[in-house]
């Protein structure tokens, strides 16, 4: 198993604000630049599923294992011989709102799919989170 994780501390959105951007899946292309695309049909919820295009990959089926309105959602993507999952979480703090990245890869092929997936998701974590923070504060 191998597992990164990466956090900040803003003041400049609330958990309320990071959950409607979250949410809003069909549009995580406008501050996302490493997606093509996601799409999702029905509600941002525990068992629901989306497609993810990264940019010159192919289309990626995610699934939310658990969903807590304004804390958390835990996503899922299978791979062969291997499962990634994303942890995300918001957590006001003194200091602010904590966003929390989580990535975790485990599976007999766990290895590789770190070395063609999740390592570019974890070394790009500061960027999207700012993008992210940049994005939900227009909200």
């Amino acid at each position: 198993m191998w597992s990164k994780t990466y956090s900040t501390v803003t003041t400049e959105v609330t958990k309320e604000q990071m959950w409607k951007l979250f949410q809003d899946v069909n549009n995580w292309h406008s501050w996302d630049e490493g997606i093509e695309f996601a799409k999702m049909e029905g509600k941002f919820e525990k068992g629901n599923t989306f497609t993810l295009r990264p940019k010159g990959g192919p289309n990626v089926k995610i699934m939310l294992l658990e969903t807590i309105e304004n804390q958390m959602f835990l996503d899922f993507t299978k791979f062969p011989l291997a499962k990634m999952y994303g942890e995300h979480q918001l957590e006001e703090t003194p200091n602010g709102l904590k966003i929390t990245n989580t990535i975790t890869v485990k599976g007999i092929l766990g290895f590789l799919w770190r070395k063609i997936v999740a390592q570019k998701i974890v070394e790009d974590f500061p960027k999207d989170i700012q993008a992210q923070i940049k994005a939900a504060s227009i909200l």
